[in-house]
Protein backbone atom coordinates (compact mmCIF):
# COMPACT_ATOMS: atom_id res chain seq x y z
CA UNK A 1 0.00 0.00 0.00
CA UNK A 2 1.19 3.20 -1.26
CA UNK A 3 2.14 5.71 1.52
CA UNK A 4 2.96 9.75 1.87
CA UNK A 5 5.56 11.28 3.43
CA UNK A 6 5.25 14.90 4.89
CA UNK A 7 8.37 17.22 5.57
CA UNK A 8 8.32 20.58 6.71
CA UNK A 9 11.15 23.39 6.36
CA UNK A 10 11.28 26.54 7.74
CA UNK A 11 13.78 28.06 5.64
CA UNK A 12 15.84 31.56 6.65
CA UNK A 13 15.13 34.79 4.91
CA UNK A 14 16.23 35.04 1.46
CA UNK A 15 17.47 31.97 1.03
CA UNK A 16 14.17 30.69 -0.41
CA UNK A 17 15.52 30.46 -4.34
CA UNK A 18 18.33 28.30 -2.70
CA UNK A 19 15.94 26.00 -1.17
CA UNK A 20 13.78 25.63 -4.00
CA UNK A 21 16.81 24.73 -6.59
CA UNK A 22 18.14 21.99 -3.83
CA UNK A 23 14.82 20.49 -3.86
CA UNK A 24 14.76 20.37 -7.57
CA UNK A 25 18.18 18.75 -7.73
CA UNK A 26 16.87 16.49 -5.01
CA UNK A 27 13.52 15.34 -6.73
CA UNK A 28 15.42 14.87 -9.93
CA UNK A 29 17.16 11.90 -7.81
CA UNK A 30 14.67 10.79 -5.85
CA UNK A 31 12.53 9.71 -9.10
CA UNK A 32 14.99 7.05 -9.52
CA UNK A 33 14.41 5.40 -6.35
CA UNK A 34 13.33 1.95 -5.70
CA UNK A 35 9.24 2.97 -4.88
CA UNK A 36 9.36 6.71 -5.49
CA UNK A 37 5.65 7.42 -7.22
CA UNK A 38 5.55 10.92 -6.97
CA UNK A 39 6.18 14.49 -4.99
CA UNK A 40 4.93 17.90 -4.50
CA UNK A 41 6.10 21.10 -3.08
CA UNK A 42 4.23 23.62 -1.61
CA UNK A 43 4.74 26.78 0.44
CA UNK A 44 2.70 28.17 2.69
CA UNK A 45 0.35 30.59 2.33
CA UNK A 46 0.05 32.39 5.67
CA UNK A 47 3.67 32.09 6.15
CA UNK A 48 6.17 32.02 2.73
CA UNK A 49 9.25 30.87 4.87
CA UNK A 50 7.51 27.17 5.10
CA UNK A 51 7.84 24.67 2.72
CA UNK A 52 5.95 21.37 2.64
CA UNK A 53 6.59 18.52 0.51
CA UNK A 54 4.67 15.94 -0.05
CA UNK A 55 6.26 12.59 -1.69
CA UNK A 56 4.21 9.23 -2.17
CA UNK A 57 6.51 5.90 -1.88
CA UNK A 58 5.01 2.74 -2.57
CA UNK A 59 6.00 1.64 1.40
CA UNK A 60 7.61 2.87 4.24
CA UNK A 61 10.60 0.77 3.50
CA UNK A 62 10.82 2.27 -0.31
CA UNK A 63 10.91 5.89 1.76
CA UNK A 64 13.41 4.48 4.73
CA UNK A 65 16.04 3.21 2.08
CA UNK A 66 15.95 6.60 0.50
CA UNK A 67 15.68 8.46 3.71
CA UNK A 68 18.98 6.98 4.97
CA UNK A 69 20.55 7.05 1.17
CA UNK A 70 24.03 9.18 0.97
CA UNK A 71 22.26 11.55 -1.34
CA UNK A 72 19.57 12.42 0.70
CA UNK A 73 21.84 13.13 3.86
CA UNK A 74 24.19 15.13 1.71
CA UNK A 75 21.23 16.98 0.80
CA UNK A 76 19.65 17.30 4.48
CA UNK A 77 23.19 18.21 5.28
CA UNK A 78 23.26 21.20 2.74
CA UNK A 79 19.65 22.29 3.14
CA UNK A 80 20.51 22.27 7.30
CA UNK A 81 22.45 25.56 6.87
CA UNK A 82 19.37 27.55 5.44
CA UNK A 83 17.07 26.05 7.79
CA UNK A 84 15.11 28.14 11.08
CA UNK A 85 14.44 25.00 12.46
CA UNK A 86 14.82 21.29 12.29
CA UNK A 87 12.50 19.19 9.53
CA UNK A 88 9.59 17.89 10.54
CA UNK A 89 8.93 14.08 8.32
CA UNK A 90 5.88 12.52 9.18
CA UNK A 91 4.68 9.32 7.08
CA UNK A 92 1.32 8.42 6.56
CA UNK A 93 -0.86 5.58 5.27
CA UNK A 94 -4.30 5.34 3.68
CA UNK A 95 -7.13 4.53 6.08
CA UNK A 96 -8.63 1.48 4.79
CA UNK A 97 -12.24 2.53 3.93
CA UNK A 98 -13.39 -0.76 2.43
CA UNK A 99 -13.46 -3.78 4.74
CA UNK A 100 -11.52 -6.76 4.56
CA UNK A 101 -12.45 -9.77 3.23
CA UNK A 102 -12.22 -11.01 6.53
CA UNK A 103 -14.87 -8.64 7.88
CA UNK A 104 -17.18 -8.87 4.92
CA UNK A 105 -17.09 -13.18 5.32
CA UNK A 106 -17.59 -12.73 9.08
CA UNK A 107 -20.89 -11.09 7.99
CA UNK A 108 -22.61 -13.61 6.07
CA UNK A 109 -25.30 -15.88 6.77
CA UNK A 110 -24.71 -19.33 5.22
CA UNK A 111 -27.44 -21.91 5.14
CA UNK A 112 -27.43 -24.91 3.27
CA UNK A 113 -31.01 -26.69 2.99
CA UNK A 114 -31.57 -30.34 1.71
CA UNK A 115 -33.26 -30.51 -1.78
Amino acid sequence: MAIKILIERKIKPGKEKEFIKAVKELRAMAIHAQGYISGETFCSIEDPSIHLVISTWRGIEDWNRWANSPSREAFQKKVGTILEAPTKVASYQHEASAPSTDEILAGLEVSVQDE
